[in-house]
């Protein structure tokens, strides 16, 4: 097992180029939230921003507009009514907030058929996955599962403590040809080949909305061109070192995630040093 350094991320990091723009930087599609359970949607969204993609749109019912369209007019909209297109995004998202209806059902099952490249599923879509098992067959390769403990067990099975999970996460991920970031006081970022254990970050994100925040980081870094591997690291390091940040203002009781998205920027402007 080795450790996610700010060597290595400093050595997969890209900045940005001064003559890029926005295409540079790939568009990104959120599928997230439903009726009355909009902020999943809105806390990723804002991170996968923050996080340097491009362009965003976000997959939404149209009932919900008002809050995406008033809480980050950066982001575009697509309303779930309308069956969005999947094919031409650089990457996808899906599962924060969507809720485990037969609908959402469909919609995960639609994404999988249409969408041949990676993505990232979190929250709800694993949940959705852990119903119904066939859709393991269906996940494209190198696809990054973000379960936390409880969801990873809804998963694969009980298991009895960490270290039990991580060995059962590394068999998953061979024979699911994916990557799974499993959540955790330490996470780790596992692929068919190596287990990566991240120690930045701290007990403030241990609330709602830190896996949301992690979801569209992870998106973010898909769409601007990182392989998976690479778009989990830096998501997972990122995220965490942005929290420790966020202690010189918060403590880990006061902090909220939105609080730890707001100090991205010192976290990216670290790798500088």
């Amino acid at each position: 097992m080795k450790t996610i350094t700010k060597e290595i991320i400093q050595s997969i990091f890209k900045k940005r180029e001064s003559n890029s723009h926005k295409g540079t930087y790939g568009h990104a599609l959120l599928i997230a939230g439903q009726t009355s359970q909009m902020g999943a949607a809105v806390i990723a969204s804002k991170s996968c921003l923050r996080s340097g993609v491009g362009l965003l749109t976000v997959d939404i019912p149209k009932e919900e507009r008002l809050i995406l369209q008033t809480a980050l007019p950066e982001a575009m909209l697509s309303f779930r009514e309308n069956n969005i297109s999947v094919e031409n995004f650089s990457a996808i998202a899906i599962g924060p907030g969507i809720g485990c209806s037969s609908y959402s059902l469909a919609l995960l099952k639609k994404t999988l058929a249409a969408h041949n490249r990676p993505l990232v599923i979190d929250a709800d879509g694993l949940n959705l996955i852990a119903q119904n098992t066939d859709l393991f067959h269906h996940l494209p390769e190198d696809t990054i599962l973000t379960p936390h403990p409880k969801e990873f067990d809804r998963l694969f099975g009980d298991c009895a403590n960490e270290e039990e999970r991580i060995a059962i996460a590394q068999k998953k991920a061979k024979e699911l040809r994916c990557i799974i970031v499993l959540k955790g006081n330490h996470t780790h970022v596992i692929s068919k080949d190596d287990i990566l254990l991240n120690i930045v970050g701290n007990a403030g994100l241990a609330k709602g909305g830190s896996g949301d925040a992690l979801t569209g980081m992870i998106l973010s870094f898909l769409s601007q061109g990182y392989t998976p591997y690479q778009a989990a690291q830096l998501a997972v390091y990122l995220h965490g070192l942005a929290a420790d940040l966020t202690l010189n203002r918060q403590s880990m009781e006061s902090m909220l995630i939105t609080d730890v998205i707001e100090n991205l920027g010192a976290a990216f402007q670290s790798l500088d040093v």
